[in-house]
């Protein structure tokens, strides 16, 4: 458990969305913030904004998110890491680039990875430090059109579990969280009529909540945590069918361009 009051909690991809309402919900129970972002000017005006710290940040090179995480230990040891930074992109797995493909991977699997393992020996040797992993309701519901996403979030929920397990008996915990669609820019143009979906303060609050009760797995909603075991135990050709209807029978990926266009701009390749 992590007193959060002058704790030193870092928070990636923190520049909006989830990311900034986490650390708008930290610094408003005394947390010393430090928010990392790869869009340097939104991470500025950001840290501005809730007179938290900020720094540009790309969490896929190893060297700068070291950097990063030395920058906030000018505060003191790191007690809580928010490895929220993620990026989705959309369509036919066969239509899309494979450079965006690969670039997906290293945000949210390799990102995720970057920011554990450098923050873990601390933790570990002072027995004390929490980290969160933002993953989705992805990891266990398979989505058509955003498969890449999908095996990432799922992995990042795999590696969790399996470092879970490395941490038994050293004070660190680990929590993954699970958010249904959430109403941020990496939903933008995007129809979600027949989904569950959150605002980013609802994911944040569940991200800061974990700091106290330290549970390994957190769907938000919390009524969604038996959909991956539904999945697992439907036929594939139901789930098929089941997911057409959600979808109301739209290609893989389907979203408005024009909407989504300052989102693709700005995630690329």
């Amino acid at each position: 458990m992590i007193e959060l009051k002058d704790a030193v909690v870092c928070v990636t991809g923190a520049a909006r969305g989830i990311g900034r309402c986490t650390a708008a919900a930290l610094a408003a129970r005394g947390a010393r913030v430090w928010i990392g972002d790869v869009d340097g000017a939104a991470v500025a005006e950001t840290a501005s904004d809730l007179g938290v710290k900020g720094r540009l940040l790309d969490v896929t090179e190893p060297e700068g998110f070291r950097s990063f995480l030395e920058a906030a230990r000018a505060d003191g040891p790191i007690d809580m890491l928010v490895n929220n930074a993620g990026i989705m992109r959309m369509g036919a797995f066969s239509e899309q680039s494979l450079a965006g493909h690969h670039h997906e991977i290293a945000v949210n699997l390799a990102g995720v990875v970057n920011g554990t393992y450098l923050v873990l020996p601390d933790m570990v040797a002072r027995g004390r430090g929490h980290i969160v992993n933002v993953a989705s309701m992805a990891a266990k519901v398979t989505t058509p059109g955003i498969a890449v996403y999908c095996a990432t979030k799922f992995a990042v929920a795999a590696l969790s579990r399996a470092v879970r397990a490395e941490l038994h008996g050293t004070g660190v915990t680990l929590t993954t969280i699970m958010p249904a669609a959430t109403r941020t820019e990496l939903t933008s143009g995007v129809s979600l009529d027949l989904q569950p979906t959150l605002r980013p303060e609802d994911v944040a609050e569940a991200i800061v909540a974990s700091a106290r009760h330290g549970r390994r797995e957190v769907t938000v909603p919390r009524w969604l945590a038996p959909m991956g075991a539904l999945e697992q135990a439907l036929p594939e050709p139901a789930l098929e069918t089941l997911k057409r209807v959600v979808t109301r029978h739209r290609p893989p990926g389907d979203f408005d361009p024009e909407e989504r266009r300052a989102y693709l701009d700005r995630t690329g390749p």
